[in-house]
């Protein structure tokens, strides 16, 4: 005797399980997104007051001093930090943004190199509208000119955007988190070097930090609902 076929699912049906598939969000990276997206951004919010309402220079003027103590002490470090800082500069973004997304698709690795994109291209255009919105000038004891408005780094937060994200991909494909920890650490070096040169007020690069930070969590989520979205429809249909 044949099976009847189950009836079809009643239209309240379709909410639900979307309902459903939404809370399914609430995983470990999702609650961990959301702790750093509201310390990062509660630490800019906290940096443009220091900054711009109260004029404090404590932390920049420690910051800069331990630079100063570490170079006169370590002369050899001038040259390494000026290789580092080379990483997070745009004559290795530009090429690097391109040719690594490249290399992920041809490696059938799509929507890794679609998220690393669209990390750098984002982060790009965020930070020069915060650079245009706050409009600070950069340090008058920079040791060599730097080109552009100083407050957030594009340094140290194209340097998050670019190795968080790929730190991130590196997680969530193989869970190596030693590589993930190397490349976040690199990103915060980068930072450092900014300091070092003056070209940066201290928190100038922690601001950029922190801007790279939530553009990381806002495009991680966003994606995430995207391509959970689309899968959803997809079986639908």
């Amino acid at each position: 005797m044949p099976i009847p076929a189950a009836p079809p699912d009643p239209p309240a049906a379709k909410p639900a399980a979307r309902a459903a598939g939404l809370a399914g969000l609430l995983t470990t990276e999702a609650i961990v997104g959301g702790l750093l997206f509201v310390l990062a951004f509660g630490l800019f919010f906290y940096l443009t007051r220091v900054v711009f309402q109260e004029r404090s220079q404590t932390f920049d003027n420690w910051g800069f001093a331990q630079m100063d103590r570490l170079r006169a002490a370590q002369p050899w470090t001038f040259g390494a930090m000026k290789f580092i800082t080379f990483f997070g500069s745009v004559k290795f973004f530009v090429p690097a943004s391109l040719l690594v997304p490249l290399l992920l698709h041809r490696r059938g690795y799509g929507r890794y190199a679609v998220e690393l994109l669209l990390s750098m291209g984002g982060g790009l255009v965020l930070n020069e509208l915060l650079k245009f919105c706050f409009h600070r000038n950069r340090p008058s004891t920079a040791l060599f000119y730097q080109y552009g408005l100083s407050f957030p780094s594009g340094h140290a937060m194209m340097s998050m955007a670019y190795y968080g994200c790929l730190a991130w991909l590196v997680v969530q494909h193989s869970h190596r988190w030693g590589v993930a920890a190397v490349l976040i650490s690199f990103a915060l070096l980068i930072g450092g070097t900014r300091v070092y040169f003056h070209v940066h007020y201290p928190t100038d690069v922690a601001a950029g930090f922190c801007g790279g930070a939530v553009w990381l969590v806002l495009l991680r989520t966003s994606i995430r609902l995207f391509w959970r979205e689309k899968r959803e429809l997809e079986t639908a249909d």
